[in-house]
């Protein structure tokens, strides 16, 4: 079965709510026949107190078709309480319950019509106001490993947009709290309206290596300055993926080479190659600035107790083996514990 694709054009950001529809109506009619039944209850109990003036008779239909009239306030006066009990529980339980069932109802209609029209505009503000987010483009094996990730090492779901053209798979990202938007990530519009020129990072991974390079230059092109990472899985588009404005070009089919000659060389290799990539190993890979009290230093004298491997400095490149001074604007690769 193919998956379900949206027209081409501008859509809007949205978010997952907490409770579903359904589950909503469901709960609020369950609520409120609850009550209704309450009442029922009362007056059935308390029926020595009504008088029918039709027959003089109040059967459990009467009970019934006082309590809707009670409730909703209609109040024809062919039943009414006459025993001073009976207006006390009319005017002590009934009425609060009347009260209850109206919000409801009320409530009802505020979810359904303003507050889904106010989460709509929302929803259009931060869509506006987007800054310093995560942008990612396509949402299939690797771009929903790289959501699951991000959000694994701290990043809030909030914080992270997700572009795909499939519904079914922009639902996988909403169900982990992300924004989404069902559009065409090659198209201009669709890139300003998640505001990718103000995004932290884009992740690209559109399935394709022809798609992801024409989307690297689409985003390149709207922010020349943000940092752009595109999965590509043929080695003569890394090139082109790097000439059209990837900071990152990752190859899967190259990485799963490389973990297949390490366990080759001995059995741990993979393993602890897996380890460092993933924030749910002993280990984990760090990239950051230099800090300020860690300038004047080597790379073997971290601030954060890590084991520092690679110096980056300009265009520059330093391993740990070199003997280097840490200077202001270095970027530092490290590995640290995951948990101290």
């Amino acid at each position: 079965m193919r998956p379900k694709r949206v027209e081409p054009g501008y859509h809007p950001l949205r978010r997952k709510l907490k409770l579903p529809v359904w589950a909503d109506i469901f709960i609020r009619l369950a609520l409120a026949i609850g009550l209704v039944a309450l009442v029922v209850t009362i007056h059935w109990f308390d029926r020595e107190g009504l008088r029918d003036s039709h027959d003089g008779h109040v059967s459990l239909l009467d009970v019934v078709y006082f309590t809707m009239i009670s409730i909703t306030t209609t109040g024809f006066g062919d039943i009414t309480p006459v025993s001073d009990k009976a207006r006390l529980v009319e005017a002590v339980i009934v009425t609060p319950i009347r009260f209850a069932v109206l919000f409801i109802f009320v409530g009802a209609a505020y979810d359904f019509v303003i507050r889904r029209g106010w989460e709509k505009f929302r929803m259009k503000r931060i869509q506006e106001r987007l800054s310093n987010h995560v942008v990612v483009i396509g949402f299939g094996i690797s771009g929903s490993e790289a959501v699951r990730e991000l959000i694994e090492r701290g990043t809030e779901p909030s914080c992270i947009v997700v572009m795909d053209t499939s519904e079914e798979r922009l639902e996988e990202a909403e169900e982990l709290g992300c924004n989404v938007m069902a559009a065409d990530a090659s198209r201009d519009e669709n890139l300003v309206a998640v505001r990718v020129q103000a995004a932290k990072t884009v992740l690209v991974s559109a399935g394709r290596d022809d798609s992801s390079i024409l989307i690297v230059l689409t985003v390149r092109h709207l922010a020349p300055k943000v940092p752009i990472s595109v999965v590509v899985r043929a080695d003569d588009n890394e090139l082109l993926a790097r000439q059209a404005g990837a900071d990152n070009v990752i190859n899967p089919v190259r990485f799963t080479g490389l973990l297949l000659a390490g366990s080759a060389q001995g059995s741990h290799v993979a393993d602890y190659m897996a380890d460092l990539a993933s924030v749910g190993g002993q280990v984990q890979l760090v990239e950051r600035p230099v800090k300020p009290e860690e300038i004047g230093h080597s790379l073997h004298d971290l601030a954060t107790g890590g084991r520092g491997l690679r110096v980056y400095r300009g265009e520059q490149e330093l391993g740990f083996w070199e003997s280097c001074t840490l200077e202001e604007g270095d970027v530092v690769v490290e590995i640290v514990p995951t948990h101290t």
